[in-house]
């Protein structure tokens, strides 16, 4: 029996239409800041640089005053996203 069906019937049709709250912190990045971050990634990497790495990309992301910090998983992850959003 799948969840859904399952919460209808121990819970009744509102709980199977809609999901209850979740817990924890909401996500540090909004959809302003991911546009920030996705800017910053196809705009030129600073001058002693070739190319943009995750790292540098987390570091500029907290100088420019975007986010107060972000590691270099989270903007890989929001990156591949945004890559791929057929997923």
């Amino acid at each position: 029996m799948s969840r859904v069906c399952r919460r209808y019937v121990l819970e009744g049709l509102e709980a199977a239409l809609y999901e209850r709250p979740r817990t924890g912190a909401p996500p540090k990045i909004t959809g302003d800041i991911e546009a920030k971050l996705v800017m910053l990634a196809c705009s030129h990497p600073p001058d002693d640089r070739k190319r943009w790495t995750l790292r540098l990309l987390a570091e500029q992301m907290v100088f420019l005053g975007h986010v107060d910090s972000i590691s270099n998983v989270t903007v890989y992850q929001r990156l591949k996203t945004r890559s791929n959003p057929g997923k």
